[in-house]
């Protein structure tokens, strides 16, 4: 093997070094729980909206609907339980 390669960084990780690295990147201080907490009250409420697609986001909320949390989609106006109402008056209304 030449001298050069014998130096050279690894080409890819090892499954080894991919658990260190992984275990760097854990948080300690971010609440795992909570977080989960937190997605599963958006999923909730997105299956209570009818599992909307993206384009039906924006024509409900606007362009900036699909980035929108929930809470801030129920400040707008629209929460979860009147979303296809509204998305049925809108379609109407064409």
């Amino acid at each position: 093997m030449p001298r050069t390669k014998k130096n050279a960084p690894p080409k890819r990780k090892s499954s080894a070094r991919k658990r260190l690295s992984s275990a760097k990147s854990f948080k300690t201080g971010h609440s795992g729980i909570a977080a989960g907490k937190s997605r599963a009250e958006g999923v909730r409420l997105f299956a209570l909206a009818g599992r909307p697609s993206k384009p039906d986001f924006i024509k409900v909320y606007g362009p900036n609907g699909p980035k929108m949390t929930w809470e801030q989609r129920a400040k707008a106006g629209v929460p979860a339980e009147k979303f296809q109402a509204v998305l049925a008056a809108k379609q109407a209304g064409r």
